[in-house]
């Protein structure tokens, strides 16, 4: 087995699916099924007709929700208790075929991963709409869509520089985490005044 190719493949399918999961799943696939990538035995079932078909139309259905304010942050909420297993499940197939210790790194580094991220995009799209123009939110919509063509592309052609980009956002990441938590809190703390304002006023 090579380690380094299926270590990038492990972070970087986890990493992908706290951007966007369904497309990771489908463009993961149907580049399996095209003979593009050799998927492991763990993931396979990623090319089969209906996984393939289903997780196509939920692309299509989450890149349409990722477009509207609001909305984008409820999609967000109900799909933390999606995409973190699903992710981990994903870094768990790539050894599905290795030993239990490699399938528990592998479950811990993606779930790690997977959690950090969507945490990050989630919070940091839900104070974006706090503000009322929409273009600060097609922008960040934007930017996530093309971060996920370059984490597939290098996890495939350039394992290591993956693995050296994964590892600067995971800084990044136990950087920015406590000011996203920070001003969601603010944001919160705002409504539940403006909220009690109101009750008070009736």
């Amino acid at each position: 087995m090579n380690l380094l190719p299926n270590i990038a493949l492990a972070g970087g399918l986890a990493w992908a699916s706290g951007i966007r999961l369904y497309a990771t799943l489908f463009i993961a696939g149907m580049l399996g099924r095209l003979g593009y990538v050799t998927l492991p035995p763990g993931l396979e079932v990623l090319s089969h007709n209906w996984v393939l078909i289903v997780s196509g139309a939920l692309m299509v259905g989450e890149f349409l929700a990722d477009k509207i304010p609001v909305f984008d942050s409820m999609w967000d909420s109900i799909h933390t208790f999606i995409r973190i297993p699903i992710g981990t499940l994903l870094a768990w197939g790539v050894f599905k075929n290795s030993g239990v210790d490699m399938q528990v790194a592998a479950a811990l580094l993606g779930g790690a991963i997977v959690t950090g991220t969507h945490l990050a995009k989630s919070g940091g799209r839900a104070l974006i709409n706090t503000s009322p123009e929409p273009v600060s939110n097609w922008s960040a919509s934007a930017g996530e869509d093309i971060s996920l063509i370059g984490i597939l592309y290098l996890m495939w052609q350039h394992p290591l520089a993956l693995l050296i980009l994964l590892a600067l956002f995971l800084l990044l990441l136990c950087w920015l985490l406590p000011k996203v938590v920070r001003g969601l809190r603010m944001i919160f703390g705002q409504l539940r005044k403006f909220g009690a304002m109101l009750s008070g006023a009736g």
